[in-house]
């Protein structure tokens, strides 16, 4: 259960949920790829699919069942284009990760989906590279992309992206960023201060925080100082919903630091869980998601089909065959290559467009919502196309 902060302040950390669990750390695929095997468009084409359903971690077997089961909703989808999907099971151990990655291949796989985790998916990488073959894994962590490995899942520089070009046309772009000290905060604010010099924003100052309760209160006078002494517009925080978020959107308002004067701007979803939306300092903010209209279709359609929501991340499977099915439609026998996988036009997912990038990360098409009387209201929409507004 979500709980709003009492006066004791109560401080539940948890590990950054799944959105951020698969920024755990991993070896650099630092190898070059972009290859691809030779398919055979006319033939269903193998396609292996790597879950952690034998995972000790709990949530894994509901994440492994519901990624299996919007990858198996896209091949229903599919006009005119055969998929013969595998399963295999990771147990989200990268060893074994690389061990049925391996197996897939020696039974014919011609492209993996999956892995999970960040280190499960740069060891299947690196065992299947020899090999010719690609990983569209379903991490988030570029770290790990490259080579052979593109990570489907959606990354801070592209959120940052997205919203510090918002904050910029919206003339809030002398940005404050407010970051823990920890991986996930340091890697979110570097995409932040990078998607900041490449959009025409300034960044005015920066300031860490220990990811603990002491560390939040710590940082909230040093925070104020900061706004205050650089004349900031806007302050951009790395913390999520199920660690720091909610006591900062208490506290920094306590000092004098109002959301309705200075702009709170979001690198994570600020409306999962939707508990959060009831919290008086997050009214206001901004955070990007993918396109709501098409996210919510997807989830009725799951919904009907399965009895229950997918996993957050569930529909990453569905992209993941989506952009294979899309090119195995077009006939040709380099349909899983690299060069034909970073296709410009992209494709179209289950929260809109995306594309895969020759670096192996992704662009994905995202709305800017904020929050208002505690609902989540769209202030600027997702973009169409890649040649749209947002890119």
């Amino acid at each position: 259960m979500f709980a709003v902060f009492n006066p004791a302040r109560k401080f539940a950390l948890s590990a950054l949920a799944v959105a951020a669990a698969a920024i755990l750390s991993a070896c650099d695929t630092a190898t070059i790829g972009g290859g691809g095997p030779s398919i055979n468009a006319s033939n269903p084409v193998p396609v292996a699919l790597l879950v952690p359903r034998g995972s000790a971690q709990p949530g894994d077997a509901v994440l492994a069942q519901s990624l299996e089961n919007a990858a198996r909703m896209a091949i229903g989808d599919l006009q005119n284009v055969q998929i013969d999907l595998r399963v295999y099971d990771t147990a989200g151990d990268a060893n074994t990760a690389a061990a049925v990655a391996q197996q897939a291949v020696g039974e014919g796989a011609k492209i993996i989906l999956g892995p999970v985790y960040a280190q499960a998916a740069n060891a299947a990488g690196l065992a299947v590279l020899n090999q010719n073959i690609n990983v569209l894994s379903f991490s988030n962590n570029p770290k790990i992309a490259g080579g052979n490995v593109f990570v489907l899942g959606p990354t801070f520089e592209n959120t940052a992206n997205r919203l510090a070009s918002f904050a910029a046309r919206q003339g809030k772009g002398n940005i404050v960023v407010v970051h823990s000290n920890d991986e996930a905060g340091q890697l979110g604010k570097a995409a932040i201060t990078q998607a900041i010099s490449q959009t025409g924003a300034n960044l005015a100052g920066s300031v860490v925080f220990e990811q603990s309760q002491q560390g939040v209160i710590t940082s909230v006078p040093q925070v104020k100082a900061t706004v205050d002494g650089t004349g900031a517009d806007s302050v951009f925080f790395t913390a999520t919903t199920a660690g720091a978020l909610p006591l900062f959107s208490q506290l920094l308002p306590e000092a004098g630091l109002s959301p309705a004067e200075k702009q709170f701007i979001g690198l994570t979803r600020w409306d999962i869980p939707a508990q959060t939306l009831e919290l008086p300092g997050v009214q206001g903010g901004w955070f990007a998601l993918p396109d709501p209209s098409k996210s919510a279709a997807f989830n009725a359609r799951y919904q009907a089909a399965y009895g229950g929501a997918p996993h957050p991340i569930g529909g990453l499977a569905y992209d993941g065959i989506a952009a294979i099915g899309a090119l195995v439609g077009a006939g040709k026998s380099d349909a899983l290559t690299g060069a034909a996988l970073t296709q410009s036009a992209g494709f179209q997912g289950v929260g809109g467009i995306f594309r895969l990038r020759p670096d192996g990360t992704n662009e994905r098409g995202l709305a800017v919502a904020t929050i208002q009387n505690k609902q989540v209201v769209v202030i600027d929409p997702a973009p169409q196309s890649f040649s749209g507004a947002g890119f």
